[in-house]
């Protein structure tokens, strides 16, 4: 099997989520950085939540109302304007340095690039493009389209149907260990990008690929399979 396509999570994956830390910091002093991870923990959190109630909402909903409790479990009071400062930090995340050079080299090496996330599309634009990002990407998928988030299946659905592949000819990239095994679950070849240095998940799963950066997927699909 010659792997020829990529779908790639975007959201701590190839956008740093966490570079919203140097504007929490100068909005709040001392607060920054736990202001930031309670955030992102918030929002993994309520999109689980809603799509196992199936109570779908925007993501860019669901990354306000997790700040908004980010902000009230820290007792950091702001006004509607701060708010809309820190909101508007997810349209230029910085990009991980090993982004561009890898997308260069799988876009050389012939392969199909996309990316599959639960971001919405207005939201995944404004990111992507900001990043410069856009011009290596062949789709963008969003889990919008389907009204859930991952894990469900009907979102990891979303690449074969687009790419007219099955999955397992498919290479789903996550920084997300969790989101790595829910779409080998669902059947793609994985690449799981451990940029935190976590643990394996016990989900009686594992990726096929195991790295820190995104040379583990340029030397998987370009070495491996050459």
């Amino acid at each position: 099997m010659r792997i020829r396509a990529a779908l790639f999570d975007v959201f701590g994956t190839l956008l740093d989520v966490y570079s919203v830390t140097r504007r929490a910091e100068e909005l709040f002093p001392g607060h920054g950085s736990r202001l930031a991870i309670a955030w992102r923990d918030k929002q993994i959190e309520y999109s689980r939540l809603r799509t196992m109630s199936g109570r779908y909402v925007p993501f860019s909903q669901v990354t306000r109302e997790a700040l908004e409790f980010a902000l009230d479990l820290l007792s950091l009071s702001c006004s509607v304007t701060t708010v809309r400062e820190l909101l508007d930090e997810y349209k230029r995340l910085t990009p991980f340095p090993d982004v561009t050079p890898a997308f260069e080299a799988m876009l050389k090496g012939g392969v199909e690039l996309g990316v599959l996330s639960n971001g919405d599309p207005e939201m995944l634009e404004a990111a992507l493009v900001s990043a410069g990002l856009h011009r290596h990407l062949d789709f963008v998928l969003s889990a919008d389209q389907v009204r859930a988030f991952k894990t469900d299946a009907t979102v990891y659905g979303l690449g074969p149907r687009a790419l007219k592949r099955p999955a397992r000819e498919i290479v789903f990239v996550s920084s997300n260990g969790w989101d790595a095994c829910g779409a080998a679950w669902y059947g793609y070849t994985t690449c799981w990008i451990n940029r935190s240095g976590l643990p394996l998940e016990r989900l009686g799963v594992q990726p096929n690929r195991i790295g820190t950066d995104l040379t583990t997927v340029t030397d998987f699909l370009l070495k491996d399979y050459a």
